[in-house]
């Protein structure tokens, strides 16, 4: 069996593989709610053949969303409507489906990114922004507003409230988004946080809240079910966040029951210089993996089977996650499946297409669900 095939267990659930669909926003919700457009993307992802999918970022609260057009779960209207995806999913495949949680923070009330992606001016449809200080994205955006104490726990129990309803929605897994520039990350990084007060200054202070909203998530999810972060492990600036410091804080996350780290980078300021080239992330995850002694997720310009084994094989990660691959090819791992001489499961209706130089490739025990 290859690296990328073993299955896996994550607290009280078994993967079937080491392949993750990433989290991929679509913008294409309406006041939060999921439509028709994600009950059929997602149902075809569902049928990838990845051991588990990520359904996108979810807004916790209404000003949290990145763009008008985002996916939320703040309310029943939302809660309802993610069922319905959600039932669509397991009607298809048996993976694991985890939900990744967010707040936009002060990169909220924006345009969608074919539309350019930058601040909506408030008379033209945009809402008030929150972040830790009152420092925006970018020079001559509006300021976002500090966050006090009530607005602190305002948020908190935004995240809290919306990992009930993932709970009674029955999903597996979630995700805190805790990098690319939102709200969590704005805690974490020097360049984002000017605060004075107990979560700002020293890393400790800077790691406060998104500590407490990850133990305060962790309370009321399932224990038998995992609860991980996703971080940004560098700011790719100087002062910025950086990987000693992301480090700390998944040693920290880990102390308090962390289940995995999906370890990504960047998005927090636009002046950042990012060195891009294949798999040029893994090294974050696998000083997370080796460091904290959790298990990470891969990430970035992973695209061949080969590639994606090895990082597996060689245990510079737990997970691969793909994102932009999957996009363009949502059957990758059954191609990966095939180069890497591995069975896969899919549903009994598709084992007619199955091409007579690939005979075996699919697993053909009937299983609930299939």
């Amino acid at each position: 069996m290859t690296s990328l095939f073993s299955p896996v267990k994550l607290k009280g659930s078994t993967l079937k593989n080491r392949i993750v669909v990433s989290p991929m926003c679509q913008y294409r919700a309406q006041d939060g709610i999921a439509n028709h457009w994600h009950t059929v993307h997602l149902g075809n992802l569902a049928l990838s053949g990845a051991g588990t999918v990520i359904i996108e970022a979810t807004a916790v609260e209404a000003a949290g969303r990145i763009t008008p057009c985002d996916l939320g779960l703040y309310n029943d209207a939302t809660e309802a409507a993610l069922k319905t995806a959600l039932e669509a999913m397991r009607v298809v495949d048996r993976c694991a489906i985890f939900i990744q949680l967010g707040h936009a923070g002060r990169k909220a009330s924006s345009h969608v990114p074919w539309a350019g992606g930058q601040l909506i001016a408030l008379d033209k449809g945009g809402w008030e922004t929150f972040a830790p200080s009152a420092v925006p994205f970018k020079e001559g955006d509006r300021a976002p507003t500090a966050l006090d104490a009530s607005g602190l726990v305002r948020i908190r129990d935004a995240f809290v409230e919306a990992a009930r309803r993932a709970d009674r929605l029955g999903f597996d897994g979630i995700e805190l988004h805790a990098a690319h520039g939102y709200l969590l990350h704005e805690f974490l990084s020097p360049l984002s946080n000017r605060r004075e007060d107990a979560y700002g200054g020293s890393l400790q202070s800077r790691m406060r809240f998104p500590l407490e909203v990850f133990e305060a998530v962790r309370a009321v999810f399932p224990a038998d079910r995992p609860v991980g972060v996703r971080v940004s492990a560098t700011d790719w600036m100087d002062g910025g966040w950086d990987l000693s410091q992301t480090i700390c804080f998944a040693k920290e996350l880990a102390s308090r029951g962390v289940d995995f780290i999906d370890v990504s980078s960047g998005g927090l300021v636009p002046q950042q210089k990012i060195a891009i080239g294949p798999g040029y992330q893994v090294p974050f995850a696998e000083a997370v993996k080796k460091e904290a002694g959790i298990p990470t997720f891969a990430v970035g310009m992973i695209t061949n089977a080969e590639q994606a084994d090895a990082i597996i094989g060689e245990g510079k990660a737990d997970f691969v996650a793909l994102g932009r691959s999957i996009l363009f090819d949502p059957r990758w791992p059954w191609r990966a499946a095939a180069a890497l001489g591995a069975t896969i499961d899919a549903p009994p209706s598709y084992w007619r297409g199955l091409p007579a130089q690939h005979s075996g490739l699919f697993r053909t025990e009937i299983s609930t669900g299939q």
